[in-house]
């Protein structure tokens, strides 16, 4: 699925949270407000559970949290001591209410929910292991095969945390989970940690998950820590639990949450998304010194990287942006004149900040270069003089396998285009991205690898090469 908007073939992932609390209360609200702090990862689709002493009232549907949760919805979700949420966007499975998160099943041992963010690189073939056993699926997304294969070890072993443990044998790939059963709320991170998920708490001693700190942030509560990659935490009413079966593996989170996913104001892993993106901006400098008037970025991700390029060259920042934030990600554009238009409509350009001068114009990423030509456009009729285009990551040149929307190497600019052909496709002056080694050092406080496979090719567990991207997220996604 494609849409058209400023990141054309780029979008966010998915985001989860869960809250456990030692009393009956509004967890909703809790859930509600952190879903609301990472709608940046995930704008398709969204869903809450409740669990109110082993009794789960739920709710999932199509559109931004503002929008599903109405106030009569909250009020029937209720109270009770343990929530998940999910924000949704598909990488695999179609857009539609069936796919929304968080899964609630029920089995012989009890009712239980799960929120994902990844992709799994098995779960056609798991799906398919499933299926010949009898199995049924009501969606098209992943999220259910993790559901099928917990409920199997969940038949079999004693506890929900040993059903978790041993389906991580099973699946591969990219996956962080909040989980939640009648008594308990387990977070798991596979063993590279390819997706973010933190711990905090809030005074009460009631414990969070999410995605990313901001969502903390966004309820109150104070950090903890990181999971470690491969870790399960058990929180139940006699406390909380780590079980690290599956740790040890290298690290190899996706170095594109620094570069676009997280918000700025969010800390993965010790370090600052924001400090980042500054970085990523003074490497840009470093590698691609220009003579220019003024530096501004593509909102979002581009502007702390505008930021951290100006304050290393000396060339003045600007505001050369407007961006129209009350059109969403899913905005219908009906005619190919529409879809042509997408980035008019999102974004307008400051004439005063770039007229007449010598532009740096720094974006997150050029994925087709469409969205790319159309933005130097924009500069190019308000008046600016040269535009250089710098990009605060390396050519895509492979899709990835593990959750983000980067798509086949047939439709990535990149592996059809040598740098300078890219420059004159979208119209700019020169063209300069930040090398490999640069992207994997923007965020050099971080305890943890990064996966650069959509860089390199070089990916930290195996993935389906022999098909094209498109081909296996289309066999996910077969019923």
């Amino acid at each position: 699925m494609h849409r058209t908007g400023i990141h054309a073939g780029i979008h966010e992932e998915c985001g989860v949270f869960g809250v456990f609390s030692k009393h009956t209360t509004q967890v909703a609200n809790l859930t509600y407000a952190g879903l609301f702090a990472l709608q940046h990862r995930g704008q398709e689709s969204c869903g809450i559970v409740v669990n109110d002493k082993g009794v789960f009232a739920h709710h999932k549907d199509i559109g931004l949290v503002q929008e599903v949760f109405t106030q009569p919805v909250m009020d029937s979700l209720g109270e009770g001591n343990i929530s998940i949420g999910h924000v949704r966007y598909s990488t695999t499975g179609g857009n539609n209410r069936v796919n929304a998160q968080p899964l609630v099943v029920r089995h012989v041992k009890g009712p239980l929910a799960i929120a994902h963010n990844g992709n799994l690189v098995n779960a056609h073939m798991l799906r398919e292991r499933y299926e010949l056993k009898g199995a049924i699926f009501q969606s098209t997304n992943d999220t259910e095969v993790i559901s099928y294969c917990l409920t199997e070890h969940r038949l079999k072993k004693d506890s929900i945390e040993r059903a978790v443990e041993h389906a991580m044998y099973d699946l591969q790939g990219a996956y962080s989970l909040v989980i939640m059963s009648a008594q308990k709320l387990i977070a798991a991170r596979d063993p590279n940690g390819f997706r973010p998920l933190v711990m905090g708490s809030l005074p009460d001693g009631s414990i969070i998950f999410a995605s990313e700190t901001c969502a903390l942030d966004a309820v109150g509560a104070e950090f903890e820590r990181d999971l470690l990659p491969g870790e399960i935490i058990v929180v139940e009413p006699d406390g909380i639990r780590s079980i690290r079966t599956h740790c040890g593996r290298k690290s190899a989170m996706c170095v594109f949450e620094y570069v676009y996913f997280a918000r700025p104001d969010s800390v993965l892993e010790g370090c600052s998304v924001h400090k980042a993106r500054r970085r990523a901006g003074e490497l840009l400098w470093q590698q691609h010194p220009v003579n220019a008037d003024v530096v501004i970025g593509v909102p979002d991700s581009g502007l702390d990287a505008a930021l951290g390029f100006s304050h290393a060259s000396g060339i003045p920042y600007g505001v050369g942006f407007v961006k129209n934030r009350y059109i969403g990600r899913t905005f219908i554009q009906p005619s190919q004149q529409q879809r042509t238009n997408s980035v008019n409509l999102k974004l307008n350009v400051i004439r005063e900040t770039v007229a007449g001068k010598r532009v740096v114009l720094i974006d997150d990423s050029i994925v087709r270069g469409t969205t790319s030509a159309r933005i130097v456009k924009l500069v190019r009729n308000a008046g600016a003089k040269e535009i250089h285009f710098m990009v605060s990551c390396p050519p895509f040149k492979n899709p990835c396998y593990f959750g983000t929307d980067i798509d086949s190497r047939e439709h990535l600019i990149a592996c059809q285009m040598e740098i300078p052909e890219i420059c004159r496709t979208i119209g700019a002056d020169t063209l300069g991205y930040l090398s490999i080694d640069g992207v994997k050092s923007i965020a050099k406080e971080a305890k943890c690898g990064f996966c650069v496979g959509c860089f390199t090719g070089d990916y930290p567990v195996s993935v389906p090469k022999e098909m094209p991207k498109d081909k296996f997220e289309s066999k996910l996604g077969e019923f």
